[in-house]
């Protein structure tokens, strides 16, 4: 891990996409995004990004690279319960919530950028509508986070596994980082037996039966989608949670 002591204009990037595909920023909020006093951290694969019962001060936005949040059990298992990608913050919740009850770990090597919550505070109190804004962001993890919890108890893992890719597709694709039907998302195996809930072997099974489909290609962390559509109907897939409209919020 190392740190900057702070990051360029262009980190904050990903995150005005999020933002932009959901609702118009004026340029002079553009502008106050992009001021946020803030430091810069890289980290490595599997390295922790954010610890478990930690009472963090700063809120961590994920300026590259992908990251996890895990909950982990006593015996050592864990269950990953969200992916993060460019342009989320890992924890912005930890500003209102004080103690975090899950910890965030690094899934391929990260950016990221921590901003102070006392700025993050001053900048809601003075630009509400951005103040809006990230309060929205946090009503979209908790709507996938229901997503994720239907795909654990009433889909099939195959149908979960699709359902995930087209989850992924989209939200890369909203912060021009997927495009084409084709995606980087460099998970291992054990990291995806983590998020289906399954065994390495069973994961194994499963991304194969969804390959002989036809509905996806992926080699070496690249996804290939040959119809979206399809592979949307296959896995059931709605994005309405997603929250991909851009209208006034």
């Amino acid at each position: 891990m190392d740190s900057a002591l702070k990051g360029s204009p262009k980190e904050v990037s990903p995150l005005l996409h999020f933002l932009q595909r959901r609702d118009r920023l004026s340029a002079e909020e553009q502008t106050l995004i992009e001021a946020l006093p803030r430091r810069m951290q890289r980290y490595r694969r599997g390295e922790e990004i954010i610890a478990q019962h930690s009472r963090p001060q700063e809120s961590c936005l994920l300026a590259g690279g992908f990251a996890a949040r895990l909950l982990q059990l006593a015996d050592g298992r864990r269950q990953v319960a969200a992916m993060h990608i460019p342009g989320d913050f890992v924890d912005l919740h930890g500003l209102l919530l004080k103690v975090m009850d899950h910890s965030v770990a690094a899934v391929s090597d990260c950016r990221a950028i921590f901003v102070p919550h006392a700025a993050l505070v001053e900048l809601a109190e003075k630009a509400p509508h951005i103040g809006r804004l990230l309060w929205m962001s946090t009503a979209i993890d908790g709507a996938i986070q229901r997503a994720w919890i239907g795909c654990l108890g009433r889909r099939s893992a195959v149908m979960h596994l699709a359902h995930l890719i087209c989850e992924m597709y989209l939200r890369l694709n909203a912060v021009d980082l997927a495009g084409d039907n084709r995606m980087s998302f460099p998970v291992t195996q054990s990291e995806m037996s983590d998020i289906l809930g399954l065994s390495a072997v069973h994961v194994n099974r499963v991304a194969q039966e969804l390959r002989r489909t036809g509905l996806i290609t992926w080699v070496k962390g690249e996804v290939t989608i040959p119809d979206f559509q399809r592979l949307a109907a296959f896995a059931d897939f709605d994005a309405t949670y997603l929250n991909l409209r851009q209208e006034p919020r």
